[in-house]
């Protein structure tokens, strides 16, 4: 009796229902539910992946107390933070909720200068109907009424996950059995995770096409090279969008398990590497918005996000290097 109350115990605190334990242990929801009502034990290799998925030992399944599950006798007590089971839950939970509006608002700043641009080279055409100040002002209204929208998507999803932001900034400990609980569900969420990149990288890697293809066959015509190019964005958008959604949800794994990015050893590096980033984008948008006005080459000169893109991974690893150093 006492090892159904501790599968069931454990089993609410990881947030799953009968169905989805039946799912991670390989057998049927009616085998679960018997395990809860003391009809039958697992055998040994259910206990042994029962302990695995919970993160506790087989000796606390089975033992006679009802009691909490705790870390191994004799383990020094840690002054950093500790994370429960519910805290954990609620964190996977918010961010996969957050992930999708997130993406979308990401969305919306690459598609934001289609109009502008669009609306740019319709006027330059005889008989357009629309005058050069009416094409920029209605371009610009339009493309600052996405960004806003796009803002308060962040702003609202930041709102929502402020309390979480110790997870990707401090050291922290974990509760017993969230470690096995959060591994489980990444394993779970990997083939989503792995056919998103997939998708989202091939999509980038294809949407200069359009570009190169206006480059060749409508170099004269502005309005087709400005529909190709905003076809071109249009393709990246719909790529940087999946890789932002499959990638906040795993992210969320990687901070509870202080794993990749978000390892003990990257965040005693965040305040560098932080400061890194905040400059080199200033110092992108500066070079962007001094060359755009300059030259009045709005339609060329997106071509600094792009390079900036491709060589941030190159400054952050520098960035990186040198700290291991010091």
């Amino acid at each position: 009796m006492i090892f159904a109350d501790k599968l069931i115990q454990l089993r609410k605190k990881s947030g799953w229902s009968q169905e989805e334990l039946a799912e991670q242990m390989n057998v049927t929801r009616q085998s679960v539910s018997k395990w809860e009502g003391a009809q039958a034990v697992p055998d040994l290799e259910k206990l042994l992946r029962l302990s695995q998925l919970f993160g506790v030992s087989t000796d606390y399944l089975l033992k006679d107390e009802l009691e909490a599950e705790q870390p191994a006798a004799g383990a020094e007590e840690s002054a950093l933070r500790r994370v429960s089971m519910e805290e954990a839950n609620d964190f996977v939970t918010v961010k996969a909720a957050t992930a999708r509006p997130v993406a979308l608002g990401v969305l919306l700043c690459i598609l934001s200068p289609i109009c502008l641009l669009l609306l740019g080279a319709m006027c330059e055409r005889p008989n357009s109907g629309f005058s050069e100040g009416l094409a920029a002002g209605l371009g610009l209204l339009i493309l600052l009424g996405m960004v806003v929208t796009a803002v308060a998507v962040f702003v609202s999803s930041g709102s929502r996950t402020a309390r979480f932001e110790y997870l990707e900034k401090e050291i922290f400990e974990t509760e017993y059995g969230v470690t096995g609980m959060v591994k489980a569900r990444r394993e779970q969420y990997k083939n989503t995770y792995d056919r998103g990149n997939l998708i989202g990288i091939c999509l980038c890697v294809a949407s200069p096409l359009f570009l190169f293809l206006g480059m060749a066959v409508f170099s004269e015509d502005d309005l087709c090279m400005v529909l190709c190019l905003c076809l071109t964005l249009a393709l990246a958008g719909a790529g940087v969008f999946l890789l932002v959604r499959v990638g906040i949800v795993w992210a969320s794994y990687e901070k509870l398990l202080q794993e990749g990015e978000y390892s003990k050893e990257e965040k005693s590096r965040l305040p560098v590497t932080g400061a890194v980033s905040t400059v080199y984008w200033l110092t992108a948008t500066a070079v962007y918005l001094a060359w755009s006005f300059a030259s009045d080459g709005w339609k060329h000169t997106w071509i600094v996000w792009v390079v900036a893109g491709v060589m941030f991974p190159a400054v952050l690893s520098l960035a990186r290097l040198f700290t291991r150093k010091k």
